[in-house]
């Protein structure tokens, strides 16, 4: 099987969040293996906005792994690196969410790709804009700067204190 271009979403707003998006870059390995990287941005929570803020970036990769043992593999990530059951949008040490698999489109009842909210969330679309923007969504065939375009981008920002890579 050919290596597949994938992207992904990491997020954390517990903990140390900074630590916690760094440790689940390298625990991707050696099953996905990161190719581009945005900056880290500070952004207010989405759906359930009483909790803290939140560190977000985006990763391009390439992974030999299929869409549904993808999605599992993130799934076992997320656990070992402390995630917790919580209230859908609440607080987590770790989120890892698949964005865009190659060009496929994916609409399972466990997977959906494209991520289904990914052009309503300023948190998503300012880093991978960042790192993929001429990157086409598959269904609605804009890129991902035209997405942009469209969601209010306040309260996101370039997280100040990163380490210098």
């Amino acid at each position: 099987m050919k290596a597949s271009t994938i992207y992904l979403s990491l997020g954390s707003n517990l903990g140390d969040r900074l630590a916690n998006l760094q440790a689940a870059q390298a625990a991707l390995l050696p099953a996905v293996r990161t190719t581009a990287c945005s900056a880290i941005y500070q952004t207010e929570p989405w759906g359930v906005t009483d909790q803290p803020l939140f560190l977000n970036q985006v990763l391009q990769a390439s992974t030999r792994l299929s869409p549904n043992r993808l999605l599992a593999y993130l799934k076992e990530l997320e656990t070992a690196l402390g995630r917790t059951p919580t209230v859908r949008y609440g607080p987590r040490r770790i989120d890892l969410d698949i964005l865009f698999y190659d060009g496929l489109v994916v609409d399972s009842k466990h997977l959906t790709i494209p991520h289904p909210r990914l052009a309503e969330r300023a948190f998503v679309l300012v880093p991978l804009a960042e790192i993929a923007p001429q990157l086409r969504h598959p269904v609605t065939g804009q890129t991902m700067l035209e997405l942009l375009a469209q969601v209010d981008q306040r309260g996101v920002s370039i997280y100040p204190s990163q380490a210098v890579k």
